[in-house]
């Protein structure tokens, strides 16, 4: 999952960016080279007999892309559309997948003292998609794996029929 780089010294360790956005009230954390684009919420064609969390799909210069609303996904009440609703354009595992989260906060940089590992929870809260927490200060970002999310059965992305 974390990738070292060079550091140019004796010593490496390592650095990973992410772009974090909300949901809800919980801030979370995408790898940034996953990220395409982000683009505002906007006129989504909706697919029948799709899963609830499945918005639609857009045509973004000729590709058809799949639109997957993660409140709707991760459960969250009140799903409201705003004017900082955004859709993260994502390229996970060679597919182009589009996100729709509350809003996006800032591109961060953490290196390993700021990570932390998943919390063991039980069987009280899936963590499988959680890579792991991300300690900003104050701030605490979850921080998804989003291609197992994205390639999980539970999401059905790999049926070509949505493609």
């Amino acid at each position: 999952m974390l990738q070292e780089r060079p550091t140019g010294s004796t010593v490496s360790h390592f650095i990973n960016e992410f772009l974090t956005f909300r949901l809800g009230n919980e801030e979370y954390g995408i790898e940034i080279l996953k990220v395409q684009e982000i683009r505002g919420y906007d006129a989504i064609t909706k697919i029948a007999n799709a899963p609830e969390f499945i918005k639609g799909v857009v045509n973004l210069r000729g590709i058809v892309v799949p639109i997957i609303d993660m409140r709707i996904k991760f459960e969250l009440s009140d799903v409201t559309y705003d004017q900082f609703t955004v859709v993260i354009i994502l390229n996970v595992s060679g597919r182009v997948v589009g996100v729709v989260v509350d809003g996006v906060s800032d591109v961060i940089t953490l290196d390993d003292e700021q990570m932390r590992p998943t919390p063991g929870l039980g069987s009280v809260i899936d963590t499988e998609y959680i890579m792991g927490l991300g300690a900003v200060g104050e701030r605490m970002l979850i921080l998804l794996d989003i291609e197992k999310l994205m390639n999980s059965d539970g999401m059905g992305l790999l049926d070509s029929s949505i493609n």
